[in-house]
């Protein structure tokens, strides 16, 4: 019995792994697809045929219905598409001088003159710019998913060039093979786990087997028994009746010599045939512990690359913090906490002031830069006990257990005033980086998401009344 449950055990372990690996597959094609829209937004404005199927995509994508045949024509007509890009006519803003020309930085209008080279300019300046981000989205990619040993040496030669090439003939070509990698992404994480299963069922098969096996042999093992017990049954009855109707000493003696010579030739063809089941099931427990540590060193490295790989789906790339999947996690067992205990749980939701304007004023690298120490800085500060996660952008989302929004508020403001005396220094200009953010408490009649929704609220509350502030929700949710 504990044989068999231990058997069971182990089995339920390779399927609970393979569920893991499952959700993996899951977490890893939604990050791909989240990619791919991001991408694919990126590249709108050029025209209408192009927005027209990079919408196609998005809407693929948001209905779960990815056909890898029907995606690579698609494909096609995208690569088309942008090899007419140079060829198309210029749009009515680069062909009517007097069109309205919007300053990025303080987004107003005005009319003026541009001359054709300043057009030219501007223009190879915008797709340099989708270049670039499109190669950090293609090193995200690789940094978290794994690709063939040639599809990976290629995408990085590609990202090398998004991120630094000016040629942009050089920059179309590779813009045309963003998908494909994508897709050969996706295939690929598709196949690992598909082989996987495939390994996984010939491991429980074999072990089918050897439970047939030994069902068999215990079968033949009590047959045997049966058989030999019916033997000497039937010898010793035998030997009962010619005791009591012989009266001839002699032939009683050689009868009953002859009776207990059978009973021991059939208990010595017993020993044989069990000295032989014997070093037969050896033999199969010596394979069957072969292939039960082979499927233990399996199992054990599976589940590593399950917690490791669960660990990198669960966090975000460039600041290191928990994302936006962990965050989800997380409020649910401090929700579900606060239910059962109703101590004080409190929800914060954090925006990096002008964040775009430093992105538009001295580029991506220098935004990065920005939320990998504004990000390092709050994962300092706060308690072990607190959370801190990227939400999304320049977005972060906090929660306080056993925390009051006054309480929060305090430690939110000290963080505040920290970060804005932080030394950056972008181009040799120091720039002051403030936030802004809202704080909600947890009441009676909340749910995860009406709470998320009130701390919002405030947030952009605190961004009306002049930013680098924290502002408390004033709403009532049952408290």
């Amino acid at each position: 019995m504990t044989s068999d449950q231990s058997w069971k055990e182990k089995y339920l372990q390779e399927l609970e792994s393979a569920d893991l690996r499952a959700q993996q597959w899951k977490v890893e094609r939604n990050t791909l697809e989240r990619m791919l829209v991001r991408t694919s937004l990126a590249s709108e404005g050029q025209t209408p045929e192009l927005d027209r199927l990079l919408a196609k995509v998005r809407k693929d994508l948001r209905q779960k219905n990815v056909d890898v045949d029907a995606w690579r024509e698609l494909q096609e007509q995208i690569d088309r598409q942008v090899t007419l890009l140079d060829e198309r006519s210029p749009p009515e803003s680069e062909s009517n001088p007097e069109a309205p020309i919007v300053d990025p930085g303080c987004g107003s209008v005005e009319p003026r003159n541009v001359p054709g080279d300043e057009r030219d300019l501007a223009d190879n300046t915008q797709r340099l710019r989708i270049a670039r981000r499109i190669g950090q989205l293609l090193g995200q990619l690789l940094n978290t998913v794994a690709l063939e040993p040639t599809a990976e040496a290629r995408a990085r030669a590609l990202q090398q060039a998004l991120l630094s090439s000016n040629d942009w003939n050089e920059l179309r070509e590779g813009l045309n093979h963003v998908a494909e990698l994508v897709i050969a992404a996706v295939t690929r994480s598709q196949r690992e786990f598909e082989a996987f299963l495939k390994r996984l069922d010939e491991r429980l098969e074999a072990l089918r087997a050897h439970f047939s096996e030994q069902t068999s042999a215990q079968s033949s093992r009590l047959t045997a028994s049966e058989a030999l017990d019916r033997e000497i049954r039937q010898e010793l009855e035998r030997a009962g009746s010619q005791l009591r109707d012989s009266d001839d000493l002699q032939q009683l003696k050689a009868s009953v010599s002859h009776h207990l010579s059978s009973i021991g030739e059939a208990v010595g063809r017993y020993r044989e045939q069990e000295t032989e089941r014997e070093r037969v099931l050896s033999e199969q427990l010596a394979v069957m512990q072969e292939k039960i540590a082979a499927m233990e060193a399996h199992s054990e490295q599976v589940q590593k690359e399950v917690r490791r790989e669960r660990h990198r789906a669960m966090t975000d790339l460039l600041t290191q913090l928990p994302n936006r999947e962990a965050w989800q996690e997380r409020l649910s067992f401090e929700f579900n906490r606060w239910q059962r205990y109703q101590q004080p749980l409190t929800v914060g939701v954090l925006d990096i002031d002008f964040f775009k304007r430093i992105n538009d004023s001295y580029g991506h690298k220098a935004g990065d830069r920005v939320l990998q120490l504004v990000a390092r800085e709050l994962s300092e500060r706060l308690r072990t006990t607190d959370f801190i996660a990227r939400f999304g952008g320049e977005e972060f989302v906090l929660l306080f257990p056993e925390t009051t929004p006054d309480e929060a508020k305090v430690a939110m403001d000290k963080l505040r005033q920290h970060v804005g005396k932080l030394p950056f220094h972008f181009s040799g200009e120091p720039v002051t980086v403030t936030f802004s953010a809202g704080l909600a408490a947890v009441g009676r009649k909340d749910s995860e998401a009406t709470v998320f929704d009130r701390a919002d609220r405030a947030l952009y509350l605190a961004k009306d009344n002049g930013r680098n502030r924290v502002q408390i929700s004033a709403e009532q949710a049952g408290q």
